[in-house]
């Protein structure tokens, strides 16, 4: 038998680290050739790792959310045959003469750290050591004293006893076990209901306390968002500005258009007529059209508009790009943003379809809110936000009508924004949602 280490593989494009986001084994599993095994992320690229040989699973080298180092040690395997000659050379190489081992990065050590087992075994005493000496047995707990245990303190117990008090939302620290050194049994569980049961009071019906605590790491995508959303607030003074739109008359267009398409043609939504508006508004100030490097002091405005769209996905959060949006029409748009959402929500967006917008558009479709404060997508200088659309008596001077309003609510970055270039811009917007006909006139 031998061994056969797995490392990280250089996944491209000059990234040097990469984001363990998923083991798909664990020690002890026989996997074959071609077995996945984990799932790394960069950026926003997830590259999953096979097996080049089959084997058995032995050591895990980091856990989920490690940034791990492109050619370092991801997985062992026991093989049969000789050992891997690569591990032999990095067994070598890790065994210098001298007797205090060489120091080491805090990355390259936590790369080298296995992931435990579940249940070792205990280690094996060695053979010129006298036999341990018994220790006493631990005295079992009383099954009344429901006294909570320490802080840290470990329990014993089951998986299948822990997962029947997960499932009952129960902590199993207040639970004393009977059994072998405080060992929690199914019919611990049982009398600890049966107590709480006997001792709540009157009218509450078997309703208990779910003192349970999940602790979620945050990794992959989710990880992804929270640095772009903590980068965006910490260095972009936002400004938002909320307008309402009366988007009656593009509702009756949009209507009369689906229901006159072409079958090869898209079902309109509205963010297309969108899209043309916003192309039409940046002719006319095109600073918000742009990238603000803060660090150089350089504000690059774009020719082009490479509209971000906002889309959930399951995974969280992304922002494919609708690339020069100035050359497309209604139709186009409608057909690219339903390829990309589509793409986004499968994970089959390449790194270019989620990159290199200029402006973002972001929309909550039906639960959009009466109004939010958008975070602008660092480093873009604005973002336009879509309410929910809702029927609201407005006056036309002499009467109440019933009319389909929207709110717009935009954040722009105040550095290179004024706000009142801000307020023109959405004031553009406005004039052309509301008069949809002027949408379609070529200037």
């Amino acid at each position: 038998m031998g061994e056969h280490v797995i490392k990280l593989p250089d996944v491209g494009e000059g990234v040097a680290e990469a984001e363990l986001v998923e083991w798909h084994v664990k020690i002890g599993d026989l996997v074959r050739e071609d077995t996945l095994l984990a799932a790394v992320m960069t950026d926003k690229a997830t590259v999953e790792i096979p097996s080049p040989v089959d084997g058995e699973i032995i050591w895990l080298g980091a856990e989920i959310g490690d940034v791990v180092a492109v050619g370092s040690p991801l997985i062992r395997l026991k093989v049969e045959g000789g050992a891997d000659k690569a591990e032999d050379a990095a067994d070598t190489a890790a065994k210098p003469e001298e007797k205090q081992p060489e120091p080491v990065s805090v990355d390259a050590s936590k790369a080298e750290k296995p992931v435990e087992k579940a249940a070792s075994a205990p280690a094996k005493p060695a053979a010129s050591a006298p036999p341990a000496k018994a220790a006493a047995p631990s005295p079992a707990r009383p099954m009344t004293s429901g006294a909570p245990r320490a802080e840290g303190e470990r329990t014993i117990a089951s998986p299948a006893v822990r997962l029947r008090a997960r499932e009952a939302g129960l902590d199993l620290r207040q639970i004393s076990g009977t059994g072998p050194a405080g060992r929690i049994s199914h019919e611990d569980i049982d009398a600890f209901i049966a107590r709480g049961l006997q001792a709540a009071p009157v009218g509450t019906k078997g309703l208990t306390q779910n003192t349970a605590v999940e602790d979620i790491k945050i990794v992959g995508l989710r990880r992804k968002i929270a640095e772009k959303m903590s980068v965006s607030k910490s260095r972009i003074p936002h400004i938002t500005y909320v307008e309402e739109i009366d988007v009656t008359a593009l509702e009756d267009l949009r209507a009369a258009l689906n229901k006159a398409k072409r079958p090869d043609q898209p079902k309109l939504s509205l963010l297309p007529f969108l899209m043309r508006a916003m192309v039409k508004a940046i002719a006319d100030q095109p600073n918000v059209n742009a990238i603000f490097d803060d660090e150089a002091g350089i504000v690059h405005q774009y020719g082009g508009v490479h509209i971000g769209i906002a889309a959930q996905t399951p995974g969280g959060l992304m922002v494919p790009v609708v690339r020069h949006a100035e050359a497309r029409d209604i139709w186009d748009c409608g057909a690219e943003v339903n390829r990309l959402a589509d793409a986004a929500k499968t994970g089959t967006a390449t790194r270019e379809e989620l990159s290199g917008s200029t402006i973002t558009i972001t929309s909550l479709g039906a639960m959009g809110g009466v109004a939010t404060t958008p975070v602008i997508n660092h480093p873009e200088v604005a973002i336009v936000g879509v309410n929910k659309i809702m029927v609201r008596p407005m006056w036309d001077g002499t009467q109440f009508l019933p009319r389909k309003m929207m709110n717009l609510s935009s954040s722009f970055d105040h550095r290179v924004v004024d706000g009142w270039d801000a307020a023109v811009f959405i004031q553009r917007i406005k004039t052309l949602l509301e008069t949809p006909a002027m949408i379609f006139i070529e200037s």
